[in-house]
């Protein structure tokens, strides 16, 4: 007697995803994320955080948007809704990976993290809504909003690759460099989120709270780790030249180093321009940017090749593929 499949298992024994298709469909997560950064951004500074005044439904009697709540209620909405659109990329990725030949265990893996980050995210921003805009909880939110963009990008990379073990490309105090640009990376986009919730920009109105500290002093702080951020990626550019890495890696530091020149000069001119909106939607989007250049970088130091069929594509003693 035959094992009931589930549906994954189903799908992948009538269809094999080609490896373009694949690595499209890592990719269409990569952007959706992006996409719902900077929406996330332009909600909060149009004001309508607060649009939709309640979660999971849009007001207390309704589940969308009503014409009393206006375009902030929409933009809230609008947003919200986006969040199928994500999903529905997070899905492909996981079905795409579960049909290809031999099975992408490893990636079917990143996929569903990306799932479950989504419904915790999901949950969070629920949370924020409830919380009526809470500056700590709206920073965890785009936290793990840039979880979700990590994820997506390292199986976008990993897409690319097979599933062996890592093979370095570059020496090893090289790739420690790498790493320790990520680290710092990191540490800046925490800190951006400190400039937020004392800024002025509270998502809804004056009356939404800051962070206590003092806007000029945690702007300096994050400048502080974007100047040493640059540092680090310029030592990377001539580091990678001096060690011949391979023409990739470096094509990559020079992405990086013309993202954050651009990042840097919208982050300087908003500061002393009273952060418009439009600048700091744009600087949303450039650090969205910066990270995903950060992680391919240091994703490019090293290499998967193809593993043995054996190893991926694990089979019952039927001969049929394993269900998942």
């Amino acid at each position: 007697m035959e094992r009931v499949l589930t549906p994954l298992a189903h799908i992948a024994r009538r269809w094999t995803p080609s490896p373009r298709t694949l690595r499209r469909a890592a990719l269409s997560a990569v952007v959706m994320t992006v996409v719902i950064i900077v929406t996330g951004g332009a909600v909060r500074l149009t004001g309508s955080g607060l649009g939709c005044d309640t979660w999971p439904k849009c007001t207390d009697d309704s589940l969308f948007t009503t014409s009393e709540q206006g375009v902030h209620g929409a933009i809230e909405f609008g947003n919200r809704m986006l969040t199928y659109v994500v999903s529905a990329a997070v899905g492909w990725v996981i079905v795409a990976a579960r049909a290809a030949k031999p099975w992408r265990r490893r990636l079917s893996r990143l996929g569903w993290l990306q799932f479950w980050i989504v419904v915790l995210n999901a949950v969070i921003g629920g949370i924020t809504v409830r919380l009526e805009l809470n500056p700590w909880t709206v920073a965890v939110h785009f936290l793990a909003a840039n979880a979700l963009l990590t994820v997506t990008v390292i199986t976008w990379v990993r897409a690319g690759e097979g599933d062996g073990p890592a093979r370095p490309r570059v020496p090893g105090p090289v790739r420690k460099l790498g790493w320790t640009l990520v680290v710092v990376a990191g540490l800046l986009v925490a800190a951006g989120t400190t400039v937020t919730g004392s800024g002025k920009h509270a998502g809804d109105s004056s009356d939404v709270p800051r962070m206590p500290f003092d806007y000029t002093s945690v702007a300096q702080v994050h400048a502080l780790f974007a100047w040493v951020v640059c540092a680090l990626a310029l030592a990377m550019f001539f580091v990678l030249r001096v060690v011949d890495a391979p023409r990739d890696t470096r094509a990559r530091a020079r992405d990086l180093l013309l993202v954050l020149v651009a990042q840097g000069g919208i982050g300087y001119v908003q500061f002393f321009t009273g952060v418009p909106e439009v600048l700091v939607g744009l600087h949303m989007l450039g650090s969205a940017l910066m990270w995903i250049a950060v992680l391919r970088l240091a994703l490019s130091l090293r290499e998967r090749p193809a593993a043995r069929a054996a190893d991926e594509a694990p089979v019952r003693p039927d001969g049929a593929l394993t269900t998942a």
